[in-house]
Protein backbone atom coordinates (compact mmCIF):
# COMPACT_ATOMS: atom_id res chain seq x y z
CA UNK A 1 0.00 0.00 0.00
CA UNK A 2 1.22 3.57 -1.11
CA UNK A 3 0.37 6.70 0.02
CA UNK A 4 1.11 9.41 -1.79
CA UNK A 5 1.72 13.23 0.01
CA UNK A 6 2.51 16.38 -2.34
CA UNK A 7 4.07 19.10 -0.08
CA UNK A 8 3.73 22.17 -1.78
CA UNK A 9 4.26 25.86 -1.37
CA UNK A 10 1.18 27.08 -3.78
CA UNK A 11 2.08 31.29 -3.65
CA UNK A 12 -1.69 31.62 -3.31
CA UNK A 13 -2.36 30.76 -6.61
CA UNK A 14 -5.29 28.70 -8.33
CA UNK A 15 -3.41 26.90 -11.27
CA UNK A 16 -1.18 24.78 -8.34
CA UNK A 17 -4.70 23.42 -7.09
CA UNK A 18 -6.17 22.06 -10.48
CA UNK A 19 -2.72 20.55 -10.81
CA UNK A 20 -3.29 18.84 -7.49
CA UNK A 21 -6.10 17.27 -8.17
CA UNK A 22 -4.76 15.62 -11.83
CA UNK A 23 -1.46 14.57 -9.64
CA UNK A 24 -3.38 10.51 -8.34
CA UNK A 25 -1.99 11.96 -4.80
CA UNK A 26 -4.04 11.36 -1.24
CA UNK A 27 -3.40 14.70 0.46
CA UNK A 28 -1.01 17.39 0.16
CA UNK A 29 0.16 19.90 2.28
CA UNK A 30 0.29 23.35 1.13
CA UNK A 31 1.62 26.63 2.17
CA UNK A 32 0.76 29.82 1.58
CA UNK A 33 -2.28 28.23 0.25
CA UNK A 34 -5.50 30.93 -0.54
CA UNK A 35 -8.62 29.69 -1.50
CA UNK A 36 -9.76 26.91 -3.50
CA UNK A 37 -10.68 28.07 -6.85
CA UNK A 38 -14.76 27.37 -7.55
CA UNK A 39 -14.09 24.66 -10.26
CA UNK A 40 -12.60 22.28 -8.47
CA UNK A 41 -13.72 22.82 -4.63
CA UNK A 42 -16.11 20.11 -5.05
CA UNK A 43 -12.86 17.58 -5.92
CA UNK A 44 -10.62 18.60 -2.60
CA UNK A 45 -11.43 18.61 1.26
CA UNK A 46 -9.78 21.31 2.88
CA UNK A 47 -11.34 20.33 6.51
CA UNK A 48 -12.73 22.44 8.61
CA UNK A 49 -11.85 26.60 8.91
CA UNK A 50 -10.74 26.27 12.25
CA UNK A 51 -8.07 23.44 11.47
CA UNK A 52 -5.96 25.99 9.15
CA UNK A 53 -7.89 29.40 10.35
CA UNK A 54 -6.19 31.50 13.07
CA UNK A 55 -8.60 34.63 13.38
CA UNK A 56 -10.91 31.88 15.59
CA UNK A 57 -8.01 32.08 18.23
CA UNK A 58 -6.65 35.66 17.79
CA UNK A 59 -9.45 37.55 19.21
CA UNK A 60 -9.59 41.04 17.42
CA UNK A 61 -6.01 42.16 18.17
CA UNK A 62 -5.18 43.33 15.09
CA UNK A 63 -8.33 44.74 14.11
CA UNK A 64 -7.00 48.61 12.79
CA UNK A 65 -3.63 47.16 12.45
CA UNK A 66 -4.21 45.35 9.22
CA UNK A 67 -7.42 44.66 6.94
CA UNK A 68 -7.02 40.47 7.70
CA UNK A 69 -4.58 38.52 10.07
CA UNK A 70 -3.48 36.59 7.43
CA UNK A 71 -4.47 34.95 3.92
CA UNK A 72 -1.39 32.48 3.08
CA UNK A 73 -2.12 29.24 5.32
CA UNK A 74 -0.74 26.47 5.66
CA UNK A 75 -3.56 23.49 5.27
CA UNK A 76 -3.93 19.68 5.04
CA UNK A 77 -6.41 18.81 2.19
CA UNK A 78 -7.56 15.58 1.23
CA UNK A 79 -7.46 14.56 -2.27
CA UNK A 80 -8.57 10.85 -2.82
CA UNK A 81 -11.05 8.51 -0.90
CA UNK A 82 -8.18 6.25 -0.53
CA UNK A 83 -7.31 7.84 3.05
CA UNK A 84 -9.67 9.54 5.76
CA UNK A 85 -8.09 12.83 7.20
CA UNK A 86 -8.63 13.65 11.30
CA UNK A 87 -7.92 17.37 11.03
CA UNK A 88 -6.91 19.34 14.41
CA UNK A 89 -8.30 22.20 15.24
CA UNK A 90 -6.15 25.06 16.27
CA UNK A 91 -6.36 26.54 20.00
CA UNK A 92 -3.83 29.26 21.87
CA UNK A 93 -0.76 27.97 23.60
CA UNK A 94 -2.68 25.65 26.77
CA UNK A 95 -0.56 23.02 28.62
CA UNK A 96 -3.24 20.62 27.90
CA UNK A 97 -5.47 20.06 24.61
CA UNK A 98 -8.43 17.79 23.94
CA UNK A 99 -7.80 14.90 21.91
CA UNK A 100 -8.83 16.89 18.49
CA UNK A 101 -7.03 20.39 18.83
CA UNK A 102 -3.30 21.27 18.51
CA UNK A 103 -2.14 24.64 20.47
CA UNK A 104 -0.33 26.62 18.29
CA UNK A 105 2.19 29.68 18.79
CA UNK A 106 2.66 30.89 15.66
CA UNK A 107 0.27 32.42 12.46
CA UNK A 108 0.01 30.71 9.94
CA UNK A 109 2.70 28.43 10.74
CA UNK A 110 1.22 25.05 11.14
CA UNK A 111 -1.52 22.49 10.04
CA UNK A 112 -1.76 19.19 11.21
CA UNK A 113 -3.73 16.35 10.68
CA UNK A 114 -4.02 12.39 10.94
CA UNK A 115 -4.25 10.56 7.83
CA UNK A 116 -5.72 7.01 7.96
CA UNK A 117 -4.58 5.01 4.84
CA UNK A 118 -7.54 2.26 3.69
CA UNK A 119 -5.38 -0.17 4.37
CA UNK A 120 -2.14 1.03 6.01
CA UNK A 121 -1.33 2.42 9.39
CA UNK A 122 -2.35 5.90 10.14
CA UNK A 123 -0.03 8.45 10.96
CA UNK A 124 0.52 12.71 11.56
CA UNK A 125 0.98 15.28 8.92
CA UNK A 126 2.45 18.64 9.55
CA UNK A 127 1.84 21.12 6.33
CA UNK A 128 5.00 23.80 8.13
CA UNK A 129 5.74 27.30 6.29
CA UNK A 130 8.19 28.94 7.97
CA UNK A 131 7.31 32.64 6.90
CA UNK A 132 10.13 36.02 7.37
CA UNK A 133 9.74 38.25 10.58
CA UNK A 134 11.13 41.87 10.43
CA UNK A 135 12.88 42.62 13.37
CA UNK A 136 12.15 44.65 15.61
CA UNK A 137 12.43 48.93 14.84
CA UNK A 138 14.50 49.36 17.80
CA UNK A 139 17.36 47.34 15.95
CA UNK A 140 17.97 50.02 13.19
CA UNK A 141 19.16 46.86 11.06
CA UNK A 142 19.80 46.56 7.49
CA UNK A 143 18.41 42.75 6.91
CA UNK A 144 15.51 44.14 4.70
CA UNK A 145 13.95 40.40 4.63
CA UNK A 146 14.00 39.42 8.32
CA UNK A 147 14.68 36.26 9.59
CA UNK A 148 12.69 32.65 9.35
CA UNK A 149 14.26 30.74 11.41
CA UNK A 150 12.11 32.15 14.59
CA UNK A 151 9.12 30.53 12.71
CA UNK A 152 10.73 27.21 12.09
CA UNK A 153 11.10 27.10 16.08
CA UNK A 154 7.58 28.07 16.63
CA UNK A 155 6.49 25.25 14.01
CA UNK A 156 9.10 23.18 15.59
CA UNK A 157 7.51 23.39 19.54
CA UNK A 158 4.05 23.21 18.27
CA UNK A 159 4.40 19.81 16.29
CA UNK A 160 6.24 18.80 19.70
CA UNK A 161 3.24 18.08 21.30
CA UNK A 162 2.97 14.69 19.11
CA UNK A 163 6.08 13.29 21.05
CA UNK A 164 5.45 11.25 23.69
CA UNK A 165 8.60 8.99 23.96
CA UNK A 166 12.27 9.29 23.71
CA UNK A 167 11.92 6.54 21.15
CA UNK A 168 11.10 7.96 18.23
CA UNK A 169 10.17 4.73 16.70
CA UNK A 170 6.83 4.57 18.76
CA UNK A 171 6.06 7.69 16.45
CA UNK A 172 4.68 8.29 12.86
CA UNK A 173 4.87 11.47 12.29
CA UNK A 174 5.68 13.66 8.80
CA UNK A 175 6.11 16.84 8.22
CA UNK A 176 7.17 18.56 5.57
CA UNK A 177 6.87 22.13 3.86
CA UNK A 178 8.28 25.46 3.39
CA UNK A 179 11.05 26.19 6.08
CA UNK A 180 12.91 29.52 4.29
CA UNK A 181 15.98 28.11 4.97
CA UNK A 182 19.42 26.51 3.37
CA UNK A 183 20.30 23.26 4.60
CA UNK A 184 24.27 23.42 5.43
CA UNK A 185 24.90 26.90 4.42
CA UNK A 186 28.07 28.13 5.26
CA UNK A 187 28.95 30.86 7.26
CA UNK A 188 29.71 33.16 4.13
CA UNK A 189 26.41 32.70 2.80
CA UNK A 190 24.86 36.17 1.90
CA UNK A 191 21.13 34.96 1.95
CA UNK A 192 20.34 33.69 4.95
CA UNK A 193 21.52 33.38 8.65
CA UNK A 194 23.59 30.10 8.30
CA UNK A 195 24.48 29.53 12.31
CA UNK A 196 20.43 30.33 13.14
CA UNK A 197 19.58 28.29 9.96
CA UNK A 198 21.16 25.29 11.27
CA UNK A 199 19.78 25.04 14.94
CA UNK A 200 16.21 24.52 12.71
CA UNK A 201 17.95 20.93 11.16
CA UNK A 202 19.70 20.26 14.68
CA UNK A 203 16.27 20.50 16.59
CA UNK A 204 14.36 18.49 14.14
CA UNK A 205 17.01 15.92 14.64
CA UNK A 206 16.70 15.96 18.77
CA UNK A 207 13.05 15.44 18.26
CA UNK A 208 14.12 12.24 16.68
CA UNK A 209 12.74 13.15 13.11
CA UNK A 210 15.12 12.01 10.07
CA UNK A 211 16.08 15.17 7.57
CA UNK A 212 14.77 13.04 4.17
CA UNK A 213 15.93 16.20 2.20
CA UNK A 214 14.94 15.78 -0.80
CA UNK A 215 18.53 15.49 -1.39
CA UNK A 216 20.56 15.19 -5.09
CA UNK A 217 20.87 11.95 -6.24
CA UNK A 218 17.59 10.66 -6.47
CA UNK A 219 15.61 13.49 -4.52
CA UNK A 220 16.11 15.58 -7.66
CA UNK A 221 18.06 17.82 -9.93
CA UNK A 222 20.63 19.40 -8.45
CA UNK A 223 21.66 23.74 -9.33
CA UNK A 224 24.77 23.90 -11.42
CA UNK A 225 26.87 25.93 -10.39
CA UNK A 226 26.78 24.82 -7.11
CA UNK A 227 25.26 28.21 -5.25
CA UNK A 228 27.17 30.17 -3.13
CA UNK A 229 26.83 29.61 0.60
CA UNK A 230 27.08 25.94 0.40
CA UNK A 231 29.52 22.90 0.41
CA UNK A 232 30.77 22.06 -3.01
CA UNK A 233 29.36 18.53 -2.26
CA UNK A 234 25.98 19.53 -1.26
CA UNK A 235 23.34 17.51 -2.14
CA UNK A 236 20.59 20.27 -1.59
CA UNK A 237 17.59 20.36 -5.18
CA UNK A 238 16.45 23.60 -5.96
CA UNK A 239 12.81 24.02 -4.93
CA UNK A 240 12.25 27.47 -5.32
CA UNK A 241 12.68 29.88 -8.27
CA UNK A 242 12.14 33.55 -7.91
CA UNK A 243 9.35 35.21 -10.12
CA UNK A 244 10.12 35.80 -13.52
CA UNK A 245 12.81 33.38 -13.92
CA UNK A 246 13.02 30.33 -15.88
CA UNK A 247 12.78 27.13 -13.56
CA UNK A 248 15.59 25.86 -15.46
CA UNK A 249 17.86 28.21 -13.12
CA UNK A 250 16.63 27.40 -9.51
CA UNK A 251 19.41 27.28 -6.95
CA UNK A 252 18.36 27.28 -3.77
CA UNK A 253 16.10 24.94 -2.06
CA UNK A 254 14.09 26.18 1.09
CA UNK A 255 11.60 22.97 1.29
CA UNK A 256 12.08 19.63 3.12
CA UNK A 257 10.48 16.59 4.44
CA UNK A 258 11.03 14.75 7.78
CA UNK A 259 9.78 11.85 9.13
CA UNK A 260 10.39 9.77 12.85
CA UNK A 261 12.83 7.75 12.86
CA UNK A 262 12.26 4.64 12.23
CA UNK A 263 8.85 5.43 10.40
CA UNK A 264 11.31 7.51 7.83
CA UNK A 265 12.59 4.10 6.51
CA UNK A 266 8.78 3.76 4.58
CA UNK A 267 9.32 7.27 3.36
CA UNK A 268 10.73 8.44 -0.45
CA UNK A 269 11.07 11.62 -1.41
CA UNK A 270 11.58 13.52 -5.05
CA UNK A 271 11.58 17.34 -5.89
CA UNK A 272 9.55 17.48 -9.25
CA UNK A 273 12.14 20.43 -10.18
CA UNK A 274 12.50 19.70 -13.91
CA UNK A 275 11.66 22.57 -15.97
CA UNK A 276 9.26 20.50 -17.37
CA UNK A 277 7.28 18.97 -13.86
CA UNK A 278 7.97 22.25 -11.79
CA UNK A 279 3.83 23.23 -12.25
CA UNK A 280 2.53 26.71 -11.60
CA UNK A 281 4.19 28.18 -8.46
CA UNK A 282 7.53 30.00 -7.51
CA UNK A 283 7.62 26.82 -5.60
CA UNK A 284 7.93 23.21 -7.18
CA UNK A 285 6.22 20.33 -5.75
CA UNK A 286 7.36 17.33 -3.43
CA UNK A 287 6.49 13.90 -3.97
CA UNK A 288 6.57 12.04 -0.73
CA UNK A 289 5.33 8.16 -0.97
CA UNK A 290 5.11 5.74 2.09
CA UNK A 291 4.96 2.72 1.46
CA UNK A 292 3.52 0.19 3.82
CA UNK A 293 3.57 -3.05 3.78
Amino acid sequence: MVTRVVSWNVAKRHAPWRELVGMGADVALLQEAGNCPADVADRVDTGPEASWNAHGWNSDWWHGRRSNLYDRWAKVVKLSDEVDVEWFKQVSLISGVREDEIAVSGIGTIAAARVIPRFAQPFIVVSMYAFWIYPHPSTSTTWGTGYSDASAHRIISDLSTFIGSTDPATHRILAAGDLNTFYGATDDNRLVLAARDRTVFDRMEALGSEFLGPQAPEGGRQADPTPQGLPADTLNVPTFCAAGRNPENAANQLDYVFASRGFHEQVKVRALNSPEEWGPSDHCRILIEIEDE
